[in-house]
């Protein structure tokens, strides 16, 4: 945002009347009106503290008894207005620039931040001191990834985006919102045929059959015209007749793997639940250097891939939870995950979608799209299977292999956020659950609406 808001065309001092009479707004609609009602503004020396300025003029001018306090001369408390108390707190104390940690003063009223809680890294999501917590945010110009990330979401409280008139076209990172997936994720033609949307799961390991039942009931869900699934060593998963099983053996030989094969299959999934035996790895790494459609490495197909510098001979997904990215990359994302994944998607040369309560989806020319449609729901056994399967599914449908992975990120999230009808429990979540509601999810999200709309009119 420093880039942009240097190169904005318009002057300051527009721009900072325009983010004060947003913060103004904001303010009354938190208050229910304006006139007696007490608000203390707390300001600093840069951007945010003159928007916090402007924004307490203007709240001035609507009967509100306003007191304007230097965040540089606040106590442990903040003072009355009048013999009443405060109904509101601005805190537009410190924004991006902020460099050292904020201890912010108790507050017993509800707080409306500025850009960010002063405080809380715009880029990390790190709570730097003793931030504010804020019931709600006034984003400006576009959200600051630590509103998502870390600490952001609880100290952040509701988040809006203020449209200052900002040229944010150069930004390459984005946030998903449901309008973005139909986009993203090729329709299924009216003529499509089954192998047209082909997809290879290998999965799942003796006392780990339900992983890649998960997985392969994913792939055909979220609409894999065909699923193979070949498990190994043996065993029965619990998947839909539909998908067809080619066992393989205990050396892992893919059988089946045939010249014809390579062009017949549109994408392929390792890992979930595989075993971490010297052969399995073995095998993972001899799948990613061959050639082939693109390929998601996920659970033990990660794991085998741990300290291997990648030189893959197809498109890849890699898909880590934190273990697994500090397995990868030889140390922990850490608190910046933008960057974590970013370095990791360039290094390997392949798009990484790292896991967690936002997840950070980086292509290997830094672009990064968000996604935040979940929540604590998704952390349940066989959840990331699920996501492997519908991240198969998108690919086998032709989407390339950073759009699948955002994709499949927000779809896998919607799951469980109230979506369609039928909603997941708040508790006892399990991941058949979310593989049983894709269908549901799909449609409200207008995946292949297009493909299967109604024709009306006379033919003659």
């Amino acid at each position: 945002m420093a880039a942009v808001d240097a190169s904005a065309t318009e002057p300051t001092d527009v721009l900072v009347d325009r983010a004060g009479a947003a913060v103004a707004r904001a303010a009354l609609n938190e208050l229910g009106g304006g006139y007696g009602r007490r608000v203390a503004v707390l300001v600093g020396k840069g951007l945010n503290g003159a928007d916090g300025r402007v924004a307490a003029d203007r709240l001035a001018r609507r009967g509100v008894r306003t007191r304007v306090i230097d965040a540089a001369d606040i106590g442990d408390c903040l003072p009355a207005i009048g013999d009443h108390a405060l109904d509101l707190v601005v805190d537009a104390a410190y924004g991006t620039g902020l460099g050292r940690p904020f201890e912010a003063p108790t507050v017993g009223v509800p707080v409306l931040a500025v850009d960010l809680p002063s405080g809380l890294d715009g880029l990390t999501g790190e709570a730097r001191g003793r931030p504010l917590v804020a019931c709600r945010t006034v984003a400006l110009g576009a959200l600051k990834p630590g509103l998502l990330l870390g600490d952001g979401p609880a100290l952040a409280g509701r988040c809006e985006v203020v449209d200052l008139g900002l040229d944010l076209s150069g930004m390459i990172t984005h946030l998903l919102e449901d309008s973005d997936v139909a986009g993203m994720v090729p329709s299924r033609l009216p003529d499509a045929h089954k192998w047209q949307s082909a997809c290879w799961v290998i999965a799942g390991s003796p006392g780990m059959e339900g992983a890649a039942g998960l997985a392969a009931t994913a792939a055909l869900r979220a609409g894999a015209g065909y699923v193979r699934l070949s498990m190994f060593g043996g065993g029965d998963p619990k998947a839909p007749d539909e998908v067809v099983r080619l066992p393989v053996g205990a050396e892992l030989g893919l059988a089946g793997w045939e010249e014809k094969d390579q062009t017949r299959f549109r994408s392929m999934v390792i890992g979930p639940g595989l075993s971490t035996t010297a052969k399995v790895a073995d095998a993972v790494r001899s799948l990613v250097v061959s050639q082939g459609p693109p390929l998601v490495v996920d659970g033990d197909g990660l794991t085998a891939l741990a300290g291997v510098k990648l030189t893959a001979a197809r498109s890849l997904v890699l898909t880590p939870h934190d273990g697994e990215f500090t397995r990868l990359a030889g140390r922990p994302p850490g608190p910046d995950r933008l960057g974590a994944a970013r370095g990791l998607a360039s290094d390997a040369g392949a798009v990484v979608l790292l896991k967690g309560p936002t997840t950070v989806v980086a292509a290997p020319n830094g672009r990064v799209l968000l996604a935040a449609a979940g929540d604590s729901r998704l952390a349940t056994a066989g959840a990331g299977d699920v996501l492997a399967g519908i991240i198969g599914a998108f690919l086998a449908r032709g989407a390339e292999p950073f759009s699948a992975a955002a994709a499949a990120a927000h779809v896998h999230g919607r799951l469980v956020a109230g979506v369609g009808k039928g909603d997941a429990s708040i508790t006892g979540v399990a991941a058949s659950d979310l593989a049983a509601r894709l269908m549901a999810v799909l449609t409200e999200l207008s995946v292949d609406a297009a493909a299967y709309g109604q024709t009306s009119g006379r033919v003659g």
